[in-house]
């Protein structure tokens, strides 16, 4: 799954936006946003009602961003977040039922694993890239370290308690291809159509990781 285009742009871009939008014009309104800030990627996460219809409404008018669903945690999440047009999936954990389904929808997913067994399990399942988390009340960098040294040709995707202060610590490490997180996309700025704040916040932390990759 590593190889795979979406996995690839993703690691190009080494942050995912963990949006919580509800409707087409929230969902509009934060890939405009984003986008603006130089991050076309979201992950629009499905424990909120009209998720759905936001990630199906970016997929059908921005056609340019990188839009998945996130918190995919049942099967009949996966046929929605498909339906909807989902590139990519995320969920908090690791579900053989989940990673099946996504799999015979041929979609890429990212499962959560939080320890060496979810990382095999994965593996079993034919996943390589998985989603560290909740990253930091697991132990952060040393626990990321600790269960990547067993497993070197294991990709993560470290979530839960990123910022802006320790993204690019996360992002130092080898076996990091990106970083989730929402800081760059709070609930409320979403909520009241604040899309400056959010282009703000994407530039500043798009600038600091390609500081990051210039050293």
């Amino acid at each position: 799954m590593s190889g795979t285009p979406v996995i690839e742009r993703l690691s190009q871009h080494r942050l995912l936006p963990v949006v919580v939008a509800s409707g087409e014009p929230e969902g509009l309104g934060t890939a405009d946003a984003l986008e603006s800030g130089g991050l076309p990627v979201a992950e629009f996460t499905f424990r909120v009602p009209g998720a759905a219809d936001a990630l199906a409404a970016v997929r059908a008018k921005r056609p340019d961003i990188l839009a998945g669903a996130g918190t995919i945690i049942n099967v009949d999440q996966v046929d929605q977040a498909v339906a909807a047009g989902a590139q990519y999936l995320v969920s908090p954990g690791i579900s053989d039922d989940v990673v099946r389904r996504a799999t015979s929808h041929g979609i890429p997913i990212v499962p959560g694993v939080a320890t060496p067994t979810d990382i095999m399990r994965a593996l079993d399942l034919g996943i390589d890239t998985v989603k560290l988390f909740p990253a930091a009340a697991l132990g952060g960098l040393s626990t990321l370290a600790a269960l990547a040294a067993p497993f070197p040709d294991v990709t993560f995707v470290p979530t839960g308690g990123i910022g802006p202060t320790n993204a690019a610590d996360y992002l130092a490490h080898r076996s990091v291809i990106a970083v989730g997180g929402s800081w760059m996309v709070q609930r409320s700025a979403i909520s009241h159509g604040d899309w400056n704040a959010i282009t703000e916040a994407t530039q500043e932390a798009v600038a600091a990781i390609a500081a990051l990759t210039r050293k």
